[in-house]
């Protein structure tokens, strides 16, 4: 799941271990809500669904484009601006361009993965309206939270935090909109 902004306001939930958290978030999935959100201390594998990354598909496409533009850009200095015929060699010498061609595939990769990591994650991000909520810091340590967005089409302040309390959760709280 993906961080969200709360820019309609939310409302979250306490849990006190990762079953507990798993069961809710399928029981909020089938009472058709959609956009929500967990935090937990471990990574929670079991009963959740994730969307996938769209990180491997950019590094790829970076990796190609680096490995083109590295191969071009030696074929333009060998081969068509400065062409030097030595010993009746091809100008377009590919075995000695296959070392600096890989070259730039992995820095071009590594660079789009290293940056769209951040990016897709949306890191730094030194504030969020969550950190808000007194005792939110235990979602490192010891909690389970799942943060219910406002602007889901099942949503509504009437029937959510009743739902949310249905599910045993520790204690409810409701985020008011940001601008």
């Amino acid at each position: 799941m993906r961080d969200r902004s709360w820019a309609h306001g939310a409302y979250l939930a306490e849990f006190a271990s990762a079953d507990e958290l798993s069961r809710a978030v399928q029981a909020l999935e089938t009472k058709g809500y959609r956009l929500m959100e967990t935090y937990s201390p471990v990574p929670i594998t079991r009963g959740l669904t994730y969307r996938r990354s769209r990180l491997p598909v950019i590094v790829f496409v970076a990796g190609v484009v680096g490995g083109v533009l590295s191969y071009l850009i030696q074929w333009y200095a060998d081969a068509y601006a400065y062409p030097i015929d030595i010993g009746g060699r091809p100008m377009n010498a590919v075995p000695a361009f296959i070392v600096p061609t890989f070259e730039g595939t992995v820095l071009c990769a590594a660079l789009a993965a290293f940056f769209g990591f951040f990016f897709i994650a949306r890191l730094p991000q030194p504030y969020h309206p969550v950190f808000e909520i007194d005792g939110f810091e235990r979602a490192t340590v010891d909690r389970y939270w799942v943060g219910v967005d406002a602007g889901d089409h099942r949503s509504s302040p009437d029937l959510t935090p009743g739902e949310l309390y249905g599910l045993d959760a520790l204690r409810v709280v409701t985020l008011e909109a940001q601008p």
